[in-house]
Order: C-alpha cells, then structure tokens, then sequence
C-alpha cells in the first residue's frame, strides 16, 4: 500500500495532484509538472537529512495513487499530511495505507506521536477521524500547538494520534473495535 518516493512516479502523482477537488488539500502545492519534480527531489532530501518522512500511496498493482507524509519531525512527532487522487476517493486505500504508515512511523522509525490539522470546513475529514479509535480531539490538550496551528485565523482542528493508543487499537478484538465506532 505504500513505499518509498520515487522520482519516477512524479507524472503520474502530478496529474493526480492537480484535480480540483484534491490541489486545495495538498501541503506541498506545485503548479507545473517541473515544480512537483523539484518538490519530490527536495522531499527526499529532506527525508534522508531527518527532517520528514513520505511514502507514494499505491493501488493494488503498484501504480501511484497518493502520497501520506509526517511533516515538521520534533522530539518523536510530526503532522501527518495524506493526499489520494480523485479516481481513488471512497474506493478503500485510506485506512490501508495508514495502517501501513503508522506501523512503520511507531514501530520502525520510533515516533511518538503523530498530528493531524484538519480544516473546520473538511466536515468529511472531521468526521473519518473522528471515528477512529486511536484518534484524540487534541485543541485543549495542546493549546500551544493549537494556537500556532490558528495563528492567521480559526481554521483548523487539531487532533493527536498517540502510540500508545494506536497499540491499543491494534490488540484490540474486532468486537470492542465495532462497539467503539459505533459510540
């Protein structure tokens, strides 16, 4: 469901990238095909100096789909930032390459704690996290991060994922896990 970027994946993800309903979502916005190039090559400089982590999303034939990133690494956290392109929206590949992501962020790479900021408006994207069960509301745990998310005005929310939790989620039964979504 994931790997590691790639240079040559670039045109595909590019044209992904670019659909309107999926450019306003994107960290790390290019507007030519030679900007994403630049982009991808930076973030896997950035990736082997320390400072991010990215993987490409793929489909079940390998074909790029998406990217799923933890941005701004500090003292074992960093913001999470996913994108999948339009074709692939409500079609399955989220929570997989999460799951894949996050395995590899708290038991390979030794991360703590992953953010995610959400926009208020992203009603959808509220919701779907909202749901999981690993998934804290964190804009009175961390006021300071919270604050500086909404520095130029209200708009996001934060949430935390903490490994501890997430381990949790992972040894738990299948019953206690339907029994949480349904709360």
């Amino acid at each position: 469901m994931i790997k590691k970027r790639e240079l040559q994946d670039c045109h595909v993800l590019f044209d992904l990238m670019v659909h309107p309903e999926v450019f306003p979502f994107v960290r790390q916005k290019a507007h030519s095909y030679e900007e994403f190039l630049f982009l991808s090559k930076s973030t896997i400089e950035a990736e082997e100096r320390g400072e991010l982590i990215s993987r490409t999303i793929v489909d079940e034939w390998g074909s790029p789909i998406g990217t799923i990133n933890l941005f701004d690494i500090e003292n074992g956290a960093g913001f999470l930032g996913t994108w999948i392109g339009k074709p692939y929206h409500g079609k399955g590949y989220n929570k997989p390459a999460k799951d894949a992501f996050f395995q590899e962020l708290f038991y390979e790479l030794e991360m703590e704690t992953v953010f995610m900021r959400i926009r208020k408006v992203n009603i959808r994207s509220q919701k779907a996290a909202e749901k999981l069960p690993y998934v804290i509301k964190a804009n009175e745990l961390r006021p300071s991060i919270y604050q500086q998310l909404n520095a130029d005005g209200d708009i996001y929310d934060l949430y935390e994922i903490p490994k501890d939790l997430y381990t949790m989620h992972l040894y738990s039964t299948p019953q206690e896990e339907e029994q949480a979504l349904e709360a």
